[in-house]
């Protein structure tokens, strides 16, 4: 990639595959659960609290991880992170009761969390400023890729030869990350001051720092209040049977990685402005579905649009992050990303919660127009940022 040395887009790639297999593993569960909850002899319901548990583990576990080994090379820390999300996985497929897979899903939720914070500051350090956005773009494609291939292709293994097995190859695709960064990436001596539980109280108190993570929950939150349901509304709105609504999301993951591809070049000048945009015409995406998605062929390509501005937001905000806490906290960089880790999780399942509530007190379509309000509400964010800095610059503020 033009700019960009041969080692760094390898230590990227190498970012990227671990990843790939952090992403399935968070998400592929949606798929088990009925077969988990047959296995282990429990309800769905208590099936679902596995994806709550992750969620909320990765949320208030990351920034305290990230604060307890902020001493730690982050070479070395990726790579013992890695391990662990490894054997917390393998722990999950030869796990013999409720219990132990929820504590497998904590001890790998917590690496998780963790891995992307970490991974975010490594993949900024190798590349110049003006491929900041690039870089956290490729490293994210893994996880844009795990949407695309890694959960189907997990939930088919899964039924056909038990969730467990599912676990079991998560595992082994997390000590392939392993290896590929233990091989790629440089080790380099950790020279930032160790974040403490300090740094998190200035990040959470300072107005700027909690503007930008409110922009990350509702602008993720936004993709999921339909996302969590858009198998459904393809089958029983738009009238797809259930084999093709398989290469129907296929469609829509290929969508989702070339929008994560222009978010990230979008984000390399200045991500708020870029970010300003990219909610607006998310928004505006996301509403008209409300119309476009009962159309059977216009559907086909409604879900393509959609997934095209699904995740372009996810380099900027992360960038923007970042930079906000090296201006304000500069102390606390590699907290900022812990907590932006924890704002995409918020977003999620604050997105999914008022998904169903509008499937359960109006219709599966109405997700739609929940999801652009919040796609709307963090572009006004952004505007309030931009005049911000506007007034910062002129003098009129100092913060």
């Amino acid at each position: 990639m033009k700019g960009m040395t041969k080692k760094a887009y390898l230590a990227l790639l190498s970012l990227a595959i671990a990843a790939f297999a952090i992403g399935t593993t968070e998400f592929v569960i949606v798929g088990l659960l009925p077969t988990v909850a047959v296995d282990l002899n429990i309800t769905v319901v208590e099936a679902g609290k596995l994806i709550t548990g992750y969620a909320l583990a990765l949320a208030v576990g990351t920034p305290l991880v990230v604060v307890l080994t902020g001493k730690v090379v982050k070479k070395n820390l990726l790579l013992l992170l890695l391990l662990v999300f490894t054997l917390g996985n393998g722990v999950a497929a030869i796990a013999s009761n409720y219990e132990v897979l929820m504590l497998s899903r904590v001890i790998t939720a917590i690496s998780h969390g963790v891995f992307f914070s970490v991974a975010t500051i490594v993949a900024t350090d190798i590349v110049p400023n003006e491929k900041r956005g690039s870089a956290i773009s490729i490293m994210f494609s893994g996880l844009t890729v795990a949407t695309i291939a890694g959960v189907p292709i997990g939930t088919m293994i899964g039924q056909q030869f038990g969730w467990r097995m599912t676990f079991a190859t998560v595992a082994f695709l997390g000590l392939i990350g392993l290896i590929a960064t233990w091989l790629s990436i440089e080790p380099s001596s950790n020279n930032d001051k160790a974040p403490t539980i300090r740094d998190i109280k200035q990040l959470l108190s300072h107005p700027r720092i909690m503007l930008a993570l409110s922009m990350t929950i509702f602008g993720f939150g936004a993709t999921f209040s339909i996302f969590t349901y858009l198998a459904p509304i393809l089958e029983q709105i738009s009238g797809f049977s259930p084999q093709v609504i398989s290469y129907l999301l296929l469609l829509y993951g290929v969508a989702v990685a070339i929008g994560n591809v222009v978010g990230g070049k979008l984000a390399n000048q200045a991500p708020v402005n870029s970010l300003k945009r990219i909610f607006l015409l998310q928004g505006i995406v996301l509403l008209v579905q409300y119309w476009l998605l009962p159309l059977k062929v216009v559907s086909i390509f409604s879900i393509m649009i959609l997934g095209l501005f699904a995740f372009m937001m996810s380099p900027g905000v992360q960038v923007n992050v970042v930079n906000m806490a090296e201006k304000y906290v500069p102390t606390a960089k590699n907290v900022a990303s812990a907590l932006n880790i924890s704002a995409f999780n918020i977003g999620i399942a604050l997105g999914s919660f008022l998904g169903s509530l509008a499937v359960d007190t109006l219709s599966y379509l109405d997700t739609a127009w929940v999801g652009a309000l919040m796609a709307f509400l963090a572009s006004l964010i952004a505007y309030v940022n931009i005049r911000l800095d506007q007034k910062r610059i002129n003098g009129v503020i100092n913060k």
